[in-house]
């Protein structure tokens, strides 16, 4: 039985992110999205749900004050771009506190933690390790040109950071520029599929053509591996050789 999950947030491509996240994983069913937590109690007195990813700071009620005033409320994981609610968030029980950008393979520790809390509606589940990887059709959305663009992970060549902005490179599309640190977005990325290898460029390990100590070779262009990264970057590859 798969657990029911609903969720709260009042930005459209931050729902969109949950959810595409959760189609990933075989335990897991969205029964519900909303805007605000007017919305959300209306679908808890009508539907069954086992786990609510509640966003914090939401126009008429916090999530916080939202939770408290449930009696019986589901397990929640928080997400939200705030730090500052972290305390509140584990007074109130909650079973995590995503911080967004949330990146995958957070979101599966997260997860994880509500299937062995929930054994009685789910049966015996497996360990973290063995929850299944991103899918093909992972993406991100990235704020460009006054709107938010999709981009899929598997299109993504190399990332390179100029100054306050990053400029991602894809297989099939011109280069996409956002207002975003190469930081930020390296916490996106599933680590397994993406290598930091400079404090300006992430590249993704299966577009590498070549590298020797210094330099990467990747989409016809030289990238040089900065000398901070070039331990993780010998590990890496000589797990994907």
């Amino acid at each position: 039985m798969k657990l029911r999950c609903l969720l709260v947030d009042d930005e459209p491509p931050a729902l969109d992110v949950i959810e595409s996240y959760i189609d990933m994983i075989e335990g897991l069913e969205v029964v519900a999205k909303c805007h605000n937590a007017v919305q959300a109690f209306s679908v808890l007195q009508e539907t069954p749900v086992d786990l609510m990813f509640l966003d914090i700071k939401m126009p008429k009620l916090l999530g916080t004050d939202f939770l408290r005033s449930l009696r019986q409320p589901p397990s929640v994981i928080f997400t939200t771009a705030y730090r500052d609610y972290a305390l509140d968030g584990f007074e109130l029980d909650a079973v995590d506190y995503l911080l967004k950008p949330i990146a995958f393979d957070r979101f599966l520790r997260a997860v994880a933690k509500v299937m062995r809390i929930e054994p009685a509606t789910t049966g015996p589940q497996p360990p973290v390790q063995e929850l299944p990887a991103p899918e093909k059709g992972a993406f991100l959305y990235f704020r460009a040109d006054r709107k938010m663009i999709k981009v899929f992970t598997r299109d993504i060549q190399y990332i390179e950071s100029l100054k306050d902005y990053i400029k991602i490179i894809t297989g099939n599309a011109k280069p996409l520029l956002v207002k975003q640190t190469i930081s930020s977005v390296e916490a996106m990325l599933p680590e397994r599929d993406f290598l930091r290898i400079h404090r300006s460029f992430i590249v993704a390990v299966d577009k590498i053509n070549a590298f020797t100590p210094s330099h990467i070779d990747i989409a016809g262009q030289e990238l040089p591996i900065g000398r901070l990264y070039q331990k993780d970057v010998e590990r890496m590859l000589n797990m994907n050789p």
